[in-house]
């Protein structure tokens, strides 16, 4: 009974499992199930050992109380205890499903005993200074995470890792999957119209950030989808196209995925300005972003189609540019560079060294040789890393 699957019960339960329901109905009474069962296994064996002994005396004397002390406690240790509890624990639904049956009767018959037995138990459990009433049955998030992970082929992998992901959204802020703000690509409206236009047939994006002079003065997001009917207009300008544009939606880089999923859709909003505690533009991020976090990646990046973030070398090292993540490089690579400090490849590298290096050099990052490949514009754009385990080898 006590080996039962809870969650596999609740189940079972919902679906209207008759052996379910009566186990169910027992075990929310713990102390009056185990009681029920005591009482009637501790009778068996002490009736069995007094009719035993009786029986050993008449036929050998003194020496017949030894015989039947150690010929029972063999019998009833292969046969009443660990043979049929073994089996019950490898098959608890088969055993305890029909058993519950008998044990609602047994509980009826001797539910007086039962009770005084369990207010004499609680009594002395109080004394003791333990608490009958304590019943946590809820698990943490990351006892869900290992649930999930050791589910095996009841859950396929790519369902496992949707889960795990969900399960992460709490603890992953919206600074940690944005888009830094020197990689936005927007619409100065300051420009000339004609380049303007130019920018808006050759943008790789829907949703696009219009600023004025400088990308931490945003005054609209536009949506090219809006542009058809600047574009039917008979003299599209500047003023039509600041028209189709939404005001700008900003996000404080501190919040939460799960807390931003949920405020997209409630704003009906998919992208957002994520700034710091002084308003400053940080970067910028979208409801696919955080969708990715779940599902990986959906989307085609088309930027990224002659330009990988992370190359595999024959020597099997990875060429990583400097803008990428943190977490990609751990999701992607499987390893474990710290996610509480800087969160790309270059304020890492940047941070270890407490400078900017002038000329590429080469370093030991958590356990990773690093060299640094390609520094411009005082920023490490490309370095070259190798894993642990290649490193070890050599």
């Amino acid at each position: 009974m006590l080996s039962l699957n809870r969650y596999r019960l609740k189940h079972l339960r919902k679906n209207g499992h008759k052996g379910a329901i009566k186990a169910s109905q027992l075990l929310e009474k713990t102390d009056q199930l185990i009681g029920v069962i005591l009482i009637g296994n501790n009778f068996v064996n002490i009736l069995a050992s007094s009719i035993a002994t009786v029986v050993a005396i008449r036929l050998w004397g003194n020496a017949g109380i030894a015989i039947a002390t150690a010929g029972l406690t063999i019998v009833i240790l292969i046969f009443a205890e660990i043979t049929p509890k073994t089996i019950a624990a490898y098959y608890p639904e088969k055993i305890a499903f029909p058993a519950a049956y008998v044990l609602k009767i047994l509980l009826k018959i001797f539910y007086p005993l039962v009770w005084i037995i369990n207010q004499i138990t609680s009594f002395l459990l109080k004394t003791l200074g333990f608490d009958t009433n304590s019943n946590d049955d809820h698990l943490s998030r990351e006892e869900l995470k290992t649930l999930v992970n050791e589910s095996g082929a009841l859950i396929p992998s790519k369902h496992q890792e949707m889960l795990i992901g969900i399960l992460d959204l709490e603890k992953v802020t919206v600074n940690d999957i944005m888009i830094p703000r020197n990689e936005i690509t927007g619409i100065d409206i300051d420009d000339d119209i004609d380049n303007i236009f130019q920018h808006l047939k050759n943008a790789q994006h829907t949703r696009l950030p219009v600023y004025k002079n400088d990308i931490n003065n945003i005054i609209g997001i536009l949506h090219l989808r809006s542009m058809t009917r600047v574009l039917l207009s008979n003299e599209p300008n500047k003023a039509s196209l600041l028209q189709a544009c939404r005001e700008p939606y900003f996000i404080p880089e501190s919040t939460s995925l799960n807390t931003q999923l949920i405020n997209f859709q409630q704003d009906k909003r998919r992208i957002g300005i994520v700034v710091d505690e002084y308003g400053d533009i940080q970067g910028l991020t979208t409801m696919e972003d955080i969708l990715e976090e779940i599902v990986g990646e959906f989307t085609t990046d088309f930027s990224a189609t002659s330009n990988q973030d992370i190359m595999p070398q024959n020597n099997g090292s990875f060429l990583i540019d400097g803008t990428t993540t943190i977490r990609a490089i751990n999701k992607n690579l499987g390893w474990e560079l710290p996610l509480n400090g800087p969160k790309t490849l270059n304020g890492l590298i940047t941070n270890t060294l407490e400078n900017i290096p002038d000329s590429p050099i080469c370093l030991y990052l958590y356990g990773h040789r690093t060299e640094i490949r390609h520094i411009k514009d005082n920023r490490i754009k490309t370095a070259q890393m190798s894993p642990l385990n290649q490193m070890k080898q050599s």
